[in-house]
């Protein structure tokens, strides 16, 4: 078991619990719809590829590689493709300029699943 993805994991399916929340009672009411069905999918991924991680992390112990860094990655993945949604929207709302933040949005989700990839290549490979 990798307990600090284990934890961490745990951390952030909370955290897309309270902003799926957070979003169906509060800000969809302010958001106009396309800022919102951003916010939606940057909540429904996180909750998705934290659950993925944990279940990784729960049993990480029972393959024959080390999921440290395959883990790692995800975990980068993830909070580079929700956490910069999260800002872009917020940045939209104050209308400050986005800059290079949007960058990190598609770096965040080909690092998502080059990871997935590289743990499925290794598992078919053991």
């Amino acid at each position: 078991m990798q307990k600090q993805y284990v934890i961490l994991s745990g951390l952030f399916i909370m955290i897309s619990i309270v902003l799926g929340a957070m979003g169906a009672h509060a800000l969809k009411k302010v958001l106009d719809p396309d800022l919102f069905s951003s916010f939606d999918v940057a909540v429904r991924y996180q909750g998705f590829l934290s659950m993925g991680m944990l279940i990784l992390a729960l049993n990480s112990d029972r393959f024959a590689f080390s999921m440290n860094r395959i883990l790692g990655g995800m975990m980068v993945g993830m909070l580079f493709f929700c956490f910069s949604i999260y800002l872009l929207i917020l940045m939209n709302v104050m209308q400050w300029p986005k800059g290079i933040l949007v960058a990190f949005t598609p770096i965040g989700g080909s690092i998502t699943i080059i990871s997935w990839l590289v743990f499925l290549y290794r598992l078919i490979k053991n």
